[in-house]
């Protein structure tokens, strides 16, 4: 059996930068599931099932990356699917403390799963779906920052403003 590795997040919509923790993450571990977290308190732009959608056509060149959906606590979740680590990118030392708070409660919830944290490329270290979300909301160039096909998805759902 391979070590397996769960991506949690809302991916609301996935990034450049998400992809690229991914295909890192992919080459560190035998499976990736990239499990998006359902929590009705949060509003999203996009349902579960069009992020589902999004992220499945951008995964489909790796073959052991692949897409589900969660509730409740992560370790939990991680336990169900026989996962050994949980993936994390890091941008900026701001999200060093708040990442390394829930890697400490998830290690005392489960001694089993570990937290494994990526240093985001370079390039990616501003971006997150928020801003994009922001920008994107104002007609900014958001190229390059998502994938193509997120892009197409966010100007359709904001009113072709991209």
């Amino acid at each position: 059996m391979g070590k397996t590795a769960i991506y949690p997040g809302s991916f609301d919509p996935i990034t450049n930068g998400h992809l690229d923790i991914l295909q890192r993450g992919a080459c560190l571990f035998d499976k990736v599931i990239i499990a998006i977290l359902t929590n009705p308190q949060k509003k999203c732009l996009f349902t579960v099932e069009e992020r589902i959608d999004m992220i499945s056509k951008c995964i489909e060149t790796m073959p052991n990356v692949e897409v589900d959906t969660f509730g409740g606590l992560l370790v939990e979740y991680a336990a169900t699917k026989g996962a050994t680590a949980i993936l994390r990118g890091l941008r900026a030392v701001s999200d060093f403390e708040y990442e390394f708070q829930l890697a400490l409660m998830n290690r005392r919830l489960n001694r089993d799963v570990q937290t494994v944290f990526l240093m985001t490329g370079m390039r990616w270290i501003f971006t997150s779906s928020s801003i994009i979300k922001e920008a994107a909301r104002f007609g900014g160039n958001i190229s390059g920052m998502v994938p193509d096909l997120v892009r197409e998805r966010l100007s359709a759902k904001l009113g072709g403003k991209l």
